[in-house]
Order: C-alpha cells, then sequence, then structure tokens
C-alpha cells in the first residue's frame, strides 16, 4: 500500500498529499482513548522488587507489594510484605500482609501475619489474625480506627497531663 512514490509526491504537496494524513489521524486516537481507560479499572499493584532498596517513606493511595528492602515509613491502601523483603519504619494501611519482616510500628484496619512473618515492633489494629509459626515480638492493642488515633492520641495525653500536673 505504502510506497516511494507517494514519498516522492509530498514533494509537490499536492492535495491528495494532505488525504493519507487524514486516516493517520484516526490510527492514533485509539491508542490515545486506550491510554486513559486503563486508569478507570482498579490499578494494579506497585511492585519493590528483591532487588530494590528504598530509602525514605512511600506513600500511596493504592496497593503497594514489597519485596525488597524499605528503611522508611510506608502509608498505603494494601500493603504486602513478601517473605524476601524487610521493612525499618512504621506501616499504616487499611490492609496489611505479613510475609517477610518488619522492625517497626504496625497500624491498620486488618493485620495478618503469615506464618512466614517476622514483626519486631507494636501492632495497632481493628482485626489481627496471626498464623502459627509467626514470629512477633512487640504489644498488640486493638482499636476501633487504628489509623487516624495512632497519631493523634499519642500527643493528647502529654499535653494534658502537664497542665493537670502543675494544678
Amino acid at each position: 500500500m505504502f510506497s516511494k512514490s507517494r514519498i516522492n509526491e509530498l514533494g509537490p504537496k499536492a492535495g491528495e498529499a494532505d488525504k493519507p494524513k487524514a486516516p493517520e489521524a484516526p490510527v492514533t486516537k485509539p491508542s490515545m482513548d486506550f491510554t486513559p481507560s486503563a486508569p478507570k479499572g482498579k490499578s494494579a499493584a506497585s511492585v519493590l522488587s528483591a532487588d530494590l532498596t528504598v530509602v525514605g517513606n512511600l506513600r500511596t493511595s493504592g496497593d503497594i507489594q514489597v519485596e525488597g528492602v524499605v528503611e522508611g515509613d510506608i502509608r498505603a491502601h494494601l500493603l504486602t510484605v513478601g517473605e524476601s523483603a524487610t521493612i525499618r519504619g512504621e506501616i499504616v494501611a487499611d490492609d496489611i500482609v505479613v510475609n517477610g519482616r518488619v522492625i517497626g510500628r504496625v497500624r491498620g484496619l486488618k493485620v495478618r501475619l503469615t506464618s512466614s512473618a517476622r514483626v519486631e515492633g507494636d501492632i495497632i489494629h481493628k482485626t489481627i489474625a496471626i498464623e502459627s509459626g509467626a514470629h512477633f515480638e512487640g504489644s498488640v492493642q486493638r482499636q476501633e480506627d487504628p489509623l487516624a488515633n495512632g497519631r493523634t492520641a499519642l500527643p493528647a495525653p502529654s499535653s494534658t497531663a502537664a497542665p493537670g500536673e502543675g494544678v
């Protein structure tokens, strides 16, 4: 369909040269339409592979699957800690599944420690499941809304206690 002769005709700028360009524009439009349609559905989880080390905090409204090392806090909707993963920092998410190692506080509505989990730190949760074989060192505290109360509740008693002692 395409030949070198059409390329040669482009030089003189005939009216026919514009007609082949018009069909080319609709060809690019469907590819542009495809891009916006992808975010409408549920997006896939962001994956941090086993060979990746992140130093710093991660924050998303979506899902994260960690297979590598994270040195920092993580906030997400669903967080899956892979068997080879190590997280040093606070985890805050609606749903947390720990298969690997976490060193730090865990705050979530639903927290699940699988048989391969190793957690060193406090867990603040609404519901929790700990499978047989999981290693856990720390305290467990149930709260109705562990996501909201975790940071707000800690400073409030300190400021309230100081004026109460002076009275």
